[in-house]
């Protein structure tokens, strides 16, 4: 599966600790176009960059990608 142009759910709903970023709340590197602005970048986490999309994770649109991301947050998150 190709990531969604446009969705940004996996720079949302995750907690990124190399970013201090916590769950639910919107990345630095999200733009405005929901795009990551450091994705070619070197210094971009390892998290972000290992992130691979798949339906399971994804689902058929954003708003169920934001849904299943945080599901999996809180279950693997204390």
């Amino acid at each position: 599966m190709d990531c969604r142009m446009g969705c940004g759910a996996c720079c949302i709903a995750p907690s990124i600790s190399a970013l201090m970023k916590p769950a639910g709340d919107r990345c630095q590197h999200l733009d405005d176009a929901m795009l990551c602005t450091i994705f070619n970048e070197p210094h971009r986490p390892s998290a972000c960059a290992e992130f691979k999309a798949e339906m399971g994770v994804c689902g058929t649109s954003r708003t169920e990608a934001l849904h299943l991301i945080t599901e999996l947050e809180s279950l693997t998150c204390p």
